[in-house]
């Protein structure tokens, strides 16, 4: 099973995080999709946790981080762990995944 989550809303961290270990407890595959303020869930040190321990896992909409991450965190500096993209990545993750939520 792969799960895709779709996060447009920085309020919902923890429900992101919790499907994120519930996947992974249950050995599915996930990708994580983070657009609008939900780029801000990068500024989370337990939501960074879980993209370094799924390095390209979890993607971004550039150009809603140039927009509201207001530098609360180093884009580049999460480049390695974390796919900087567009909605490319929202499209690719809905067509590769089993079942989307979308928060």
């Amino acid at each position: 099973m792969r799960i895709g989550i779709v996060v447009t809303d920085q309020a919902c961290c923890a429900h992101a995080i919790g499907l994120i270990d519930g996947a992974t407890a249950r050995g599915w595959e996930f990708r994580c999709f983070l657009t609008d303020t939900g780029v801000n869930l990068l500024a989370d040190p337990d939501f960074v946790e879980r993209a370094r321990r799924h390095p390209n896992s979890i993607s971004l909409c550039e150009h809603s981080a140039e927009r509201y991450a207001l530098g609360q965190y180093d884009v580049k500096a999460l480049s390695e762990i974390v796919v900087v993209g567009g909605q490319y990545q929202d499209a690719e993750l809905v067509r590769k995944c089993d079942r989307v939520l979308v928060f």
